[in-house]
């Protein structure tokens, strides 16, 4: 089944049950802040895993003490679809283990 982007309604809908995350644009957006530069760069590492098991791949940038993760799917033009809440969900459940708020 081809992937559809989702309808404002729906990523609305589905950003209420993310805390933190938010629509940037084009994108599906957030901001983790960790406790060190040792410990963003370990999530960093820990988010490119799952990328790639998921085959679908962000732009993340890694400050100091943070990681902002920005998604959108390139091969509907750029919309939201359900494989960018996939990943998010996969990188909320991953996020508190390294001690990300």
């Amino acid at each position: 089944m081809p992937l559809e982007p989702l309808s404002q309604k729906d990523i609305e809908d589905r950003l209420a049950e993310l805390p933190g995350w938010s629509l940037d644009g084009d994108r599906i957006s957030r901001t983790y802040r960790l406790g060190s530069h040792f410990a963003a760069v370990a999530l960093v590492v820990h988010i490119a895993q799952v990328q790639e098991e998921l085959d679908h791949h962000s732009d993340l940038t890694l400050g100091y003490d943070s990681v902002v993760l920005a998604v959108h799917t390139h091969s509907v033009g750029g919309a939201v679809t359900e494989k960018d809440f996939e990943l998010a969900v996969r990188v909320e459940g991953l996020a508190a283990g390294h001690g990300a708020s």
